[in-house]
């Protein structure tokens, strides 16, 4: 058991029959009545986030989440394979789990996916990933000192926002997690 109290970013905790993620968290030591915890918590398995108050006393059963490394298959137009290296088992995932990764992760690629009770629930992409760049437009010659950018599509089919020398066939290296553009290979 584990107590409002003790919550830090990234813990897990069952609530209500729900398994929630503490996003965000603070103590709160009004002058005058008892102490608190404001947490804005996420339900990790439908993915909805609200802000609630706890009692620091009140107690919460922690949530056992594990974490495998998979390999993206493929997608047949509705669900996405994910294979388990170890047992060879192929897990489909529903567009919602995958929503976000799904943007970085090419055929073949690792992704770590969590589960809660054997029922996965989120696939997360690695940090940084190298993909080839699809589509941009020409940059402009000479234009390299303002800092400029322009849009550029990924293998992917990702965009974001690229320096004006990333040309079509360039592998660039993306932040996934804030999905930005951070050097060319």
């Amino acid at each position: 058991m584990i107590s409002a109290g003790d919550f830090r970013k990234g813990l897990t905790f069952v609530m209500d029959g729900d398994v929630y993620e503490v996003v965000d968290f603070q103590h709160v030591k009004p002058g005058k009545g008892a102490a608190f915890v404001r947490a804005k918590i996420r339900s990790v398995l439908s993915g909805g986030a609200r802000e609630t108050t706890f009692n620091p006393t009140e107690k919460f059963e922690r949530a056992v989440i594990e974490t495998k490394e998979m390999q993206y298959l493929y997608n047949d137009g509705s669900l996405y394979y994910f294979m388990d290296n170890d047992t060879y088992e192929q897990i489909p995932f529903e567009r919602e789990s995958v929503e976000d990764a799904i943007s970085f992760i090419r055929e073949n690629d690792t992704a770590t996916v969590n589960f809660y009770e054997g029922k996965p629930f989120r696939v997360t992409p690695p940090n940084f990933v190298e993909l080839e760049v699809t589509f941009t437009e020409p940059g402009l010659k000479g234009d390299t000192s303002s800092g400029a950018t322009k849009p550029a599509e990924v293998e992917t089919g990702f965009t974001l926002n690229v320096p004006l020398f990333v040309d079509i066939g360039d592998t660039i290296r993306i932040d996934t997690r804030s999905g930005e553009y951070m050097s060319r290979l």
